[in-house]
């Protein structure tokens, strides 16, 4: 029963995820040569975080089904895998209608051991969707948090340890 409710949680987590915010004009925020040092964010427990210096990549995933697949995969790896990785994944929860990212989205989130961040808030996840691609993740290369490379790229579970793990 765990596994059906946490499955049906995790299939509101990203029904937010369509960008409502798309026709607002904002100066982009993943562009090379930018900085991710200030950027602060809470996880799914409400703990704030920032970019760590030792990141090397950053995952962004701004609509449902890439968020799905990362999701789905980093289920099957430890808790730690993606920090044993110096990877960071942002979700954008910022569509979802406040009851239900309050009810369903955010709660089953909590089930996940992985670190999720997220974006809870359309004005603060605008600058960094700008020039997303709505079937793709946006993965962001970094050395100490500054930005060395941005690109969409359309993930499966296939491609993902390639992605994490290089």
């Amino acid at each position: 029963m765990k596994v059906i409710i946490t499955a049906v949680l995790a299939a509101f987590l990203l029904a937010g995820c369509a960008d409502k915010a798309e026709n607002v004009s904002v100066e982009p925020s993943l562009v090379v040569g930018n900085s991710l040092k200030d950027l602060k964010i809470n996880d799914q427990f409400g703990e704030e975080h920032g970019i760590k210096m030792e990141t090397k990549k950053v995952i962004f995933a701004f609509t449902e089904d890439p968020a799905h697949t990362v999701n789905d995969f980093l289920a099957t790896k430890p808790s730690t895998y993606l920090s044993d990785n110096n990877v960071q994944f942002i979700a954008d929860v910022s569509g979802a209608p406040d009851i239900i990212r309050s009810m369903f989205i955010m709660p089953g989130l909590k089930d996940f051991k992985h670190t999720v961040l997220i974006f809870e808030d359309e004005a603060v996840a605008a600058p960094f969707k700008s020039g997303s691609k709505e079937d793709s993740i946006v993965l962001v290369g970094l050395d100490n948090a500054k930005i060395v490379s941005v690109e969409n790229v359309v993930v499966t579970a296939e491609t993902l340890p390639d992605i994490i793990e290089m």
